[in-house]
């Protein structure tokens, strides 16, 4: 977390002021002035062209779910929904239980394993006059591959389907502007830009206001409180508006120049050592700063232990991108090593990586 976000959710804890909202009395009328700036501010730092869609809850998986279970409730026998095999499985699994609950048809785009992008044809292929929602990516959390979305959402919106994008692995990196793009639902985790653990959605909010969620009698019947199922973690949202705020102010584009200064030696680095192999895009274009690699005679687990002994933290495994790895051929044997930079990642943190990197790679090593 940012020093601004963790201050802002301290000063809330202590105010004295943890009360529920909607009261009489000052301290209601504080988390009232809580909430509607948590939601003000991320709704300015996703580009939504109204506060009104933006909703909040524990996480994104929890957030999808209870989505996609009032999509479920739309949707019936001969329906189908669109998504990809380059997704995180919360953009997965959620969809294809919706489909099994509702008797629809859940499909998925393969991407292009060699190159580790996903064409937009692979999905515009399978948007028929059936199709009702279509499921994508932002960026992959697992290879960095950033996804074309604009021709998928207006092939989308051109058979009358609406698109749901998970932009949890793209809100880190690079600006979003949902007006822009005309997404009916966005979805992001803001302890991935800095913020606590806490999830931000936003919905275009006629749809909003249509989907028959599951909520208590005395909730609201419109808007986005419809959606906060019991009381909001206040504090964590004043947290949420600290860190959004963070990034408006030190602007996307200036994160994502930072960011691929750092990447840069990191990718290449990768790539240029004999007996690392990396899996996704090879290039700076089309891509966030995460890599996924594999080295030589080591298994990913056995990796991601080393470096960690050298204070350098990676993930091992699928990272819950369980049809990617599928699809790459590597769930039997372990599936990569996941590495990234962040704001506060620098050089000498990559110089130590490729170090470690290096040595396992070596041949006397394999």
């Amino acid at each position: 977390m940012v020093d601004v976000a963790i201050y802002a959710m301290a000063e809330f804890a202590a105010s004295g002021g943890n009360a529920n909202c909607h009261g009489e009395f000052e301290a209601a009328h504080h988390s009232d002035a809580v909430l509607d700036s948590a939601r003000a501010t991320v709704s300015r730092f996703l580009g939504a062209p109204t506060t009104e869609g933006v909703w909040f809850g524990a996480n994104m998986t929890t957030m999808t779910f209870a989505f996609t279970r009032a999509v479920a409730r739309t949707l019936g026998p001969g329906d189908r929904i669109v998504g990809t095999r380059l997704d995180h499985d919360a953009n997965v699994s959620t969809w294809r239980i919706a489909a099994e609950t509702s008797g629809a048809e859940h499909v998925l785009a393969p991407f292009d394993p060699a190159a580790g992008t996903l064409d937009p044809d692979a999905v515009i292929d399978l948007i028929d006059d059936r199709t009702r929602w279509v499921a994508v990516t932002g960026a992959s959390n697992l290879l960095g591959t950033a996804v074309d979305l604009p021709p998928i959402i207006d092939a989308a919106h051109a058979r009358g389907a609406k698109v749901f994008v998970d932009a949890v692995h793209l809100a880190p990196h690079r600006r979003i502007d949902v007006a822009r793009l005309g997404v009916d639902a966005l979805v992001t985790s803001p302890y991935k830009w800095y913020g606590p653990h806490a999830g931000a959605m936003w919905i275009e909010p006629e749809l909003m206001a249509a989907l028959p969620v599951a909520k208590v009698r005395p909730a609201p019947d419109d808007g986005p409180r419809r959606w906060e199922t019991g009381t909001a973690a206040f504090e964590t949202l004043a947290a949420v508006d600290a860190a959004a705020r963070f990034l408006i102010d030190d602007d996307m584009d200036n994160v994502a120049g930072q960011e691929a200064t750092v990447f840069g030696p990191l990718l290449g680095g990768l790539l240029e050592t004999d007996g690392v192999r990396v899996w996704g895009p090879p290039t700076m274009v089309g891509r966030v700063p995460t890599v996924a690699f594999t080295i030589d005679g080591h298994h990913p687990d056995d990796v991601a232990r080393a470096l960690a002994a050298e204070k350098i933290a990676v993930w091992s495994g699928h990272s819950y991108a369980v049809e990617a790895v599928g699809q790459l051929g590597l769930a039997s044997s372990g599936g990569v090593v996941r590495a990234g930079v962040v704001r506060y990642v620098d050089a000498d943190d990559v110089a130590r990586l490729l170090t470690v990197v290096r040595r396992l790679a070596a041949p006397s090593n394999r």
